[in-house]
């Protein structure tokens, strides 16, 4: 049995993930030994959790656009680890998904960072992941971090949530795809490409 299912296997068995295994769900994670990027996002969402499979979603088909890459590179090529602040959908709140559980990254990351020694960028999505990996506050600084995104390189580059729900975000920072999304796809083929 490989490291990886080992403990994949634990996290299932974890008792703070008792609920979702009752249920016959698995953790949502990739970590390949042959991974050069490493993508930290929040959660998955229900609808990728019942398709059990990460980013499988419009958020996804947005998250691949920006890095330039396909389905079947995302997917099948090995160059991307997943590893989200938690590996189960953490229900709905009044304003869109949960956040992801405390504690939950802390216990199971760095486990699985060992497994992936050839990560050499980290893409930081979204607030939770941003905060915790840079220990910085939660509240009001995505924008700033995403648009000073070289203060982070490179071993970081912070991103703004890809969901169709951040479309007034968008509209609203022109910049982000005009200069960011190019720069972090040249960034990707560099990496890939090696």
């Amino acid at each position: 049995m490989s490291a990886i299912e080992r403990i994949k296997l634990a996290i299932m068995a974890d008792p703070q993930n008792a609920s979702y295994t009752e249920l016959g769900i698995k953790p949502l994670f990739a970590a390949p030994k042959t991974a050069r990027i490493n993508i930290i996002g929040q959660a998955p969402g229900l609808k990728t959790q019942e398709a059990g499979i990460y980013w499988k979603d419009k958020s996804g088909e947005r998250l691949r656009e920006w890095l330039g890459v396909n389905e079947e590179l995302f997917y099948h090529s090995g160059l991307f680890a997943v590893m989200p602040m938690d590996f189960y959908f953490p229900g709905h709140g009044k304003s869109g998904d949960l956040p992801p559980r405390k504690g939950f990254a802390e216990k199971w990351h760095p486990q699985l960072l060992k497994e992936c020694p050839n990560i050499e960028l980290t893409l930081l999505i979204g607030q939770y992941a941003q905060a915790y990996y840079l220990q910085e506050k939660i509240s009001g600084k995505v924008t700033d971090r995403v648009h000073h995104f070289k203060d982070y390189l490179p071993v970081y580059f912070p991103l703004v949530h890809p969901s169709p729900r951040n479309q007034i975000w968008m509209k609203k920072n022109p910049w982000f795809e005009d200069t960011v999304v190019p720069e972090l796809q040249a960034l990707v083929q560099k990496i890939i490409q090696k």
